[in-house]
């Protein structure tokens, strides 16, 4: 068995008096696929769509999205992405905290937010094979067609994100947002 250092970039437990508590840590997973090297056309054409689909989204209401949908998938690479775009942009920690138990959470996000991250989850999770009237219904009173495109088109871009370093195993924890 490998013995992994564990980054120096993530934080051992301590204990009461601030003494770093030892930890063994899990080795990390080597990634399965380099997508990006082997099809690049298909990793640009990826990254225009992503490019389509921040333009004009409101940006905490984007990372709100493709937090939610990257814990639904399991996808930590993303996950650790877009919590770290989300902080360096100014979004809380109790929000991103919070986002898991969203509905019981409902206090710390508006209405519009709410909707969007209902709809995340019926498009994302597809429960029965379609998305909700209900669901719909919501984030259309909440955004106008042109917006619920843009929230639609950006649910639809973090899951195919999700997929593919799902798929390939991309290793979270190495990230670093630009400018940071």
């Amino acid at each position: 068995m490998t013995t992994h250092t564990h980054p120096t970039h993530l934080t051992h437990p301590t204990d009461a008096l601030g003494t770093v508590a030892p930890a063994e840590y899990a080795s990390e997973h080597a990634p399965r696929l380099p997508l990006a090297e082997r099809v690049p056309e298909f990793y640009r054409a990826m990254l225009r769509l992503e490019t389509a689909a921040a333009k004009d989204i409101d940006p905490t209401l984007y990372h709100l999205i493709k937090i939610r949908a990257s814990q639904i998938n399991h996808c930590a690479f993303c996950i650790d992405m877009h919590t770290k775009d989300a902080l360096a942009e100014g979004e809380t920690v109790e929000r991103i905290v919070q986002l898991s138990a969203w509905e019981e959470s409902r206090h710390f996000y508006t209405e519009r937010e709410l909707a969007a991250l209902a709809l995340t989850e019926a498009v994302t999770v597809l429960t029965d094979g379609f998305v909700p009237d209900d669901v719909y219904a919501r984030a259309a009173r909440h955004f106008d067609e042109t917006e619920l495109a843009r929230v639609i088109s950006a649910i639809v871009v973090i899951n195919a994100w999700n997929r593919i370093a799902v798929s390939t195993r991309m290793t979270p924890g190495h990230y670093t947002p630009r400018g940071a």
